[in-house]
């Protein structure tokens, strides 16, 4: 077993900065050469020090983040208007148009990958729509869809 001190995070081993024992083999023949890992010298333990004390914060930052755009966005309803016929509609609710209404409404910048919706939205009603934020933080907001009125 040898001591090494982790560079990248490694899943089922540790994050940057880690220092943890492997397989002499596993270091030598995986982690070295991957630049993965390196020996636990008092340069190195020092360098990643301020390597993980930054990551995280970054973490810590992102998390604080999560929970204000938790905390503004859960029970928050949008309201969009489609023309519609028989309760169908012509164009959907895409999530691009979801991201862009929580911008131009609360602020908040949501990537539209993070927007989760069971099926597309192509019906009048109102629905229920999930926004993963951070790892296990996520909000619930509501869609609503009304029929436009017809210019006529």
């Amino acid at each position: 077993m040898i001591e090494v001190l982790l560079t990248q995070s490694v899943e089922k081993l540790g994050e940057p900065g880690d220092i943890v024992k492997v397989a002499d083999g596993y270091a030598r023949n995986y982690l070295f050469p991957r630049k993965l890992a390196v020996l636990p010298t008092p340069h190195n333990i020092a360098q990643y020090k301020k390597i993980r004390e930054k990551r995280e914060l970054e973490l810590k930052q992102r998390e604080e983040w999560a929970r204000a755009a938790q905390a503004k966005l859960d029970g928050f309803t949008l309201t969009f208007l489609r023309k519609a016929h028989d309760g169908k509609l012509y164009s959907s609710v895409r999530r691009e148009e979801i991201a862009q209404q929580i911008l131009e409404q609360l602020g908040i910048e949501i990537p539209k990958d993070k927007i989760e919706l069971e099926a597309p939205i192509e019906a009048l009603g109102v629905h229920a729509v999930k926004i993963s934020l951070y790892k296990d933080i996520t909000a619930s907001i509501r869609v609503h869809v009304e029929e436009e009125p017809s210019a006529g």
